[in-house]
């Protein structure tokens, strides 16, 4: 079974590429956007660690059963992220340390 053989100036493409994402991660350490930090940084992040799945990780290169398996773990994170922002969002905030409500003294 032979292999993909990835030129060097790819490599060196997605390097440049994740050294402009880090820079840019910096700069926005920096800015103050309000609400959208977060998202900044994620979409930033989840960039580069696609790059990097893709690239030095070789899927772009690999049989659809390696695509497949790394498409249902994404899934499958999304699943548990959601099943916990759900048990996050129905929790009452009382403003105390712990979580405690009030009518619980």
């Amino acid at each position: 079974m032979s292999e993909h053989i990835v030129p060097v100036k790819t490599y060196l493409l997605v390097f440049l590429a994740l050294m402009v994402g880090t820079a840019v991660t910096t700069a926005a350490a920096f800015v103050d956007l309000g609400p959208f930090n977060p998202v900044v940084a994620l979409v930033i992040a989840v960039t580069k660690a696609v790059l990097v799945v893709l690239f030095f990780m070789h899927v772009k290169y690999s049989s659809k059963m390696t695509k497949v398996t790394i498409i249902s773990a994404i899934a499958f994170l999304f699943i548990l992220l959601a099943l916990t922002m759900t048990d996050y969002i129905s929790r009452p905030w009382s403003g105390r340390p712990g979580g405690a409500s009030a009518v619980q003294q």
